[in-house]
């Protein structure tokens, strides 16, 4: 009689290598590590059947600290590989980690057409605004006026949003996180839940180039500045004294004082409706507070799905048969030659 054997939940422990980890001390990327191996066990993940691919980068580092399957790829193409795992195997978890400079940089065309096309993975892209791993350059997502080593004077570029680029290359997920925070395991769990290309913007501190750059709305004393987004909830904020209302006439968001708990006039959230979607990720801060959470989550069909289905369309009732399609079109043998006498 066969037994069946149990397959045991796995723990955080399960998720970590043997490998030393190796950031900065005090690196944001410590407890985005953490983060994501706690979440792990709590989505039902296998290490059999999950991957991690990255680019080039501080952040491109994990796939050695996960006890997973893993490509540490080249500069930017991470989501090219990604693509190609997902294809030969949809039923693989794969997660992506990438950088700001890693991802819409040199890669930049290579996540925008992944997210254009929906394949079914996560996309975890760490932003610190610099290049953290070759010396502190400023990167697509640097403020203006940022000084580094190859913008002595100030950049003069303006910086790119990454949630809203992903939006405009047509992804159907987005959300934020920040590295150090207690929610960013719920939104790696709500993002890893959407059926498509998930992206995830994590704010992630570098110490040593571009400390506390966040620190306005990233520290405790701070946390007033952030709008966490619950589907189906108010926008509130500043714990609950403050919300986001839609100026009706200027078709714009405004922030207004919210008097004696009363919250009919502000905004709930609804993560399906687009259009809110670009008017979170483009709020300046400062005059609004950061938008973090699940900002858009309205899933459609996915790239590898599709393919699968056009395969199986066109393979129906063919059997398999190398000989005949090596042997298709103009062929010729090669016959052995006599000796020369």
């Amino acid at each position: 009689m066969n037994e069946i054997t149990t397959i045991r939940p796995s723990s955080p422990k399960d998720w970590e290598t043997d490998q030393e980890v190796r950031w900065c001390p005090g690196c944001g990327d410590y407890a985005i590590l953490k983060a994501v191996q706690r979440t792990m066990p709590e989505i039902g993940g296998a290490p059999e059947n999950t991957v991690f691919i990255s680019g080039i980068g501080c952040s491109s580092r994990f796939p050695y600290y996960m006890e997973t399957y893993g490509f540490h790829t080249i500069h930017g193409r991470a989501p090219a590989v990604a693509t190609g795992v997902k294809l030969a195997n949809p039923e693989l978890d794969v997660w992506i980690v990438t950088g700001d400079g890693d991802g819409l940089s040199i890669g930049g065309n290579h996540t925008m057409h992944l997210l254009r096309r929906n394949l079914d993975c996560q996309i975890l892209l760490f932003n610190n605004e610099i290049y953290g791993l070759t010396k502190g350059q400023y990167s697509p997502t640097s403020r203006e006026g940022t000084r580094s080593p190859s913008t002595p004077f100030g950049s003069v570029d303006h910086p790119a949003k990454p949630c809203a680029f992903a939006l405009g290359s047509g992804a159907r997920f987005i959300a934020r996180g920040i590295d150090v925070h207690k929610n960013l395991p719920s939104v790696l769990k709500a993002a890893h839940a959407h059926r498509g290309a998930a992206f995830v913007e994590i704010f992630q501190n570098c110490i040593v180039y571009n400390d506390d750059v966040f620190a306005p709305f990233t520290q405790k004393a701070n946390a007033g500045n952030q709008l966490w987004l619950t589907d189906g909830e108010p926008m509130l904020f500043a714990g609950g004294t403050k919300g986001i209302a839609l100026d009706v006439q200027a078709l714009t968001l405004k922030v207004v004082d919210v008097v004696d708990g009363d919250a009919s006039g502000i905004l709930v959230h609804n993560v399906r409706n687009r259009a809110l979607a670009h008017l979170l990720v483009e709020m300046p801060f400062g005059p609004f507070p950061m938008a973090l959470g699940v900002i858009y989550d309205d899933p459609a069909s996915t790239f590898e799905a599709a393919v699968m289905a056009q395969n199986a369309a066109a393979s129906e009732g063919k059997p398999a048969d190398l000989q005949k399609l090596v042997s298709k079109g103009q062929t010729w043998m090669v016959e052995k030659e006599p000796h020369a006498l």
